[in-house]
Parts: C-alpha cells; sequence; structure tokens
C-alpha cells in the first residue's frame, strides 16, 4: 500500500490530516517542480502511472490540471464520468474502490458527500485524492497557499479576510491558514456560518501556531488590515434552488471597491473560481490589478502535482 513521503498517509482527503510542516515541504515540493516545468526540464516521476479520475460533480480546474499533470509528470489520467461507471448506483463504494485498485495506481474523485470519499478511501488499496468534496476542497487551498507564498514572500504574519459563505473552500482555507499562521477572518450572514466542529479545530490549530480564527457578521471587520481578500461564489453547484434566497441574503457581502478601503493598500483578491461578476465581487477588482485568480488557477497544476509525486511515485 503505497504511502506519502511527506503525507504521511496513504490518502489527501483533507488538510486536517497533514502536520504544518508537512504542508510546507509539499509547497516546496510544489515550488521545486513548477520550477523545472517552467525550464522545460524532463521530471517524469510517474512514468507508467494512471490516475483514475471519477467526476461526480463537472469541473474546468480540478479535470484539466489533474489530467495535464499527470501528463506532464510521464503517467496518464483516466477520466471517469459518474455516467460512465457504476459507482454508487449499480456498485457499491467499496467494491468500485477494490476493482479499480486492480487497475490504477491511484484515484482522484470530485463528489458530494465527504462520507463517499472516506468509505473508498477505507476500501481502496491505492491513494485516494480528494478534487472536492460538500466539506472540504484541499488541493484548492494548497494552491491558494502557493500563490500567496510566491505574490506575498511569506504565509506566516499575515491576514486573509474571506466575504461570503461558509462553504467546503472555506474549511479547507480556514484550516491551511490556521496551519500556516495565518491570520483568518471569515463574515458571513447568519446561517452560512462554516462547521462548527471545524472552526473549533481551526482555532486550536491556530493557538498552536500563534494566529488566530474570527468568524463575524461584518465585511468590514472582516477585511480590516487584511492582506488577502478571498471571495467564492454565493450559491455553488448543486445549490440552484437556493439561488434567489442567496442573493438576497449575500446583497450585502459583495466584494467592491468601497470594501477594499478597509484592507492594506497591497492586498491581493483571491476567487477559487468560476466567478460570478457584480455578485460576490465588481468586476473592476476582480480584474484589476490587485485581482491574482488567474496565477491562482495555475498553482493548481502543480501544487497537485507534488501531491501525485508524494503519493503516487
Amino acid at each position: 500500500m503505497n504511502k506519502g513521503k511527506i503525507i504521511q498517509q496513504k490518502d489527501f482527503l483533507t488538510l486536517a490530516n497533514v502536520p504544518p510542516d508537512s504542508i510546507l515541504e509539499l509547497l516546496k515540493l510544489a515550488s521545486d517542480i513548477k520550477s523545472k516545468w517552467a525550464a522545460n526540464e524532463e521530471y517524469v516521476p510517474l512514468k507508467g502511472k494512471t490516475l483514475g479520475m471519477i467526476f461526480e460533480k463537472s469541473s474546468t480546474r480540478t479535470r484539466v490540471s489533474f489530467e495535464v499533470g499527470m501528463l506532464q509528470l510521464g503517467g496518464h489520467g483516466l477520466f471517469l464520468s459518474s455516467n460512465d461507471i457504476q459507482i454508487g448506483r449499480g456498485e457499491t463504494v467499496a467494491d468500485t474502490a477494490k476493482v479499480l485498485s486492480q487497475f490504477v495506481d491511484g484515484i482522484m474523485i470530485r463528489t458530494f458527500g465527504h462520507e463517499k470519499i472516506e468509505e473508498l478511501a477505507e476500501s481502496a488499496t491505492i491513494p485516494v485524492i480528494n478534487g472536492l468534496t460538500d466539506m472540504f476542497h484541499p488541493c484548492q487551498a494548497l494552491a491558494d497557499l502557493m500563490t500567496i507564498q510566491e505574490v506575498k514572500g511569506k504565509l506566516a504574519g499575515l491576514k486573509m479576510a474571506y466575504i461570503g459563505d461558509g462553504n467546503n473552500v472555506v474549511h479547507s482555507l480556514m484550516i491551511a491558514c490556521a496551519k500556516t499562521g495565518i491570520d483568518f477572518s471569515i463574515a458571513c450572514p447568519a446561517g452560512y456560518e462554516p462547521n462548527k466542529e471545524i472552526i473549533e479545530y481551526a482555532k486550536k490549530e491556530a493557538k498552536q501556531q500563534g494566529c488566530e480564527i474570527v468568524v463575524t457578521d461584518s465585511p468590514t471587520a472582516a477585511i480590516e488590515g487584511a492582506d488577502i481578500v478571498y471571495a467564492d461564489v454565493w450559491t455553488s453547484m448543486g445549490q440552484e434552488a437556493e439561488n434567489a434566497v442567496r442573493l438576497e441574503a449575500f446583497k450585502e457581502y459583495q466584494i467592491n471597491a468601497e470594501l477594499v478601503k478597509h484592507a492594506k493598500e497591497d492586498y491581493i483578491f483571491m476567487h477559487c473560481l468560476p466567478a460570478h461578476r457584480e455578485e460576490e465581487v465588481t468586476a473592476e477588482i476582480i480584474d484589476g490589478p490587485h485581482s491574482v485568480v488567474f496565477h491562482q488557477a495555475g498553482n493548481r497544476l502543480h501544487a497537485q502535482k507534488a501531491i501525485l509525486v508524494d503519493l503516487l511515485q
């Protein structure tokens, strides 16, 4: 059974299971891999390896970055749509895990309930990587840390302000910031706060790293003195029926020119994409000089290559 040298376990399901030092090591590996790529240096440690990529939720960045990442590392990514395989329909999750373990070297899954990926990982004898669940998005958070480190030159001592829904992206970001010494403040309306258990876990981790986690309903309070301002869509995939209610609930939580006056002058704006301009953020901000959203998107490739190399090599 494969076990990551840095991650120190078989699977990559959440950053909660990855020690702070290992997160920093993963970021260094990602940076080294990116440097080799930029220099056109041949680097194919996964030659002959295959990643089965299960998509129960559609994606642009996750599919392309994992598929291209495997190709650049000398391996192959196999796209498996939920319409093409029997997982959870004609075949149990456990049986699917055991079958795929006979064919491929690793599994990446983008799905809904987090319990499904936990069941898949428990039954698989090969590494399982979380490409997104309703509870966590650890690959995104790792790419975000990589981007912040590249742009700001450090992690510890910075402040991130997230304005919007307390969703899966927030859960992983909160943990990532707590473990790397970044103060994290989230502003969200009542009823849309992050998971309470994750907040408490992140606060304990933050205390050990000398930073803090703040949850508020005030966008102005959250963004005050922020080095990083972060947004996500107000209505995520699978929540379309709630769209009208969410637009009303979040109407005071838009990141715009007035709100960012409270951030530091050299703040950077981040968004995991896709974005809805003039909803969670104005075009002036996301397309302006402070935005690093496409740099951030590009780092999904390199951060995920680090995870793949560590788990599959």
